[in-house]
């Protein structure tokens, strides 16, 4: 499925999680890394690279949020029952094993230095996807999504239409609702990161 393969997962908020990952996985700061009245915010842009096209590619999307959602409420669950996954040592393990992963797949491609191989362990989406599960499991929160798109032109600032147009957009939160939210909409804090981002 070509949406699937032109999609792309991470977290938003807090906006410093790249270097609190490293740090964890560094051994610097324990679990949890996130304080439990941190505002939480996870996203998956769809047709990244080349937009969401037509009736058949929005449909794609629109199950692939389906199963994410599943999938992530399955882990968050299973997390409850299992609650000796989420201590630091096991939590940290997994973390590191994906990063020797990371680091493998990426080991032969010379145009990676070891800053970016750092970047890219930081900002990998199935560490994301934990980090992301194992707070809202840890803390016992509420949780949303909202599913946006393909957006339009006036739903983005200009200096964003390029990377945003056309694409699906999902957003997670660890609130209930987006009225537990201190933003006048739930596209507003992943506009801000972005613009600083690009």
């Amino acid at each position: 499925m070509v949406i699937v393969a032109d999609s792309y997962m991470g977290m938003f908020l807090p906006e410093d999680i790249p270097n609190r990952v490293t740090r964890f996985i560094a051994g610097s700061v324990c679990f949890p890394f996130i304080k439990e009245d941190e505002i939480m915010a996870t996203f998956y842009l769809f047709g990244k690279d080349n937009g969401v096209n037509g009736d058949m590619e929005i449909l794609a999307a629109t199950d692939l949020t389906r199963r994410t959602i599943e999938q992530l409420s399955r882990e968050i669950r299973m997390l409850h029952n299992m609650p000796n996954k989420m201590k630091h040592d096991f939590v940290r393990e997994n973390y590191t094993r994906r990063a020797l992963q990371v680091s493998i797949e990426v080991q032969n491609d010379s145009s990676f230095n070891l800053s970016e191989i750092n970047k890219r362990i930081a900002t990998d989406p199935t560490i994301l996807t934990s980090c992301f599960t194992e707070h809202i499991a840890y803390y016992k929160q509420d949780y949303f999504f909202e599913l946006f798109g393909p957006l339009k032109e006036n739903q983005i600032p200009e200096s964003l239409r390029k990377k945003l147009q056309g694409r699906m957009l999902l957003l997670g939160f660890n609130v209930e609702d987006s009225k537990s939210l201190p933003f006048e909409n739930t596209l507003i804090p992943f506009i801000n990161w972005i613009r600083k981002t690009v």
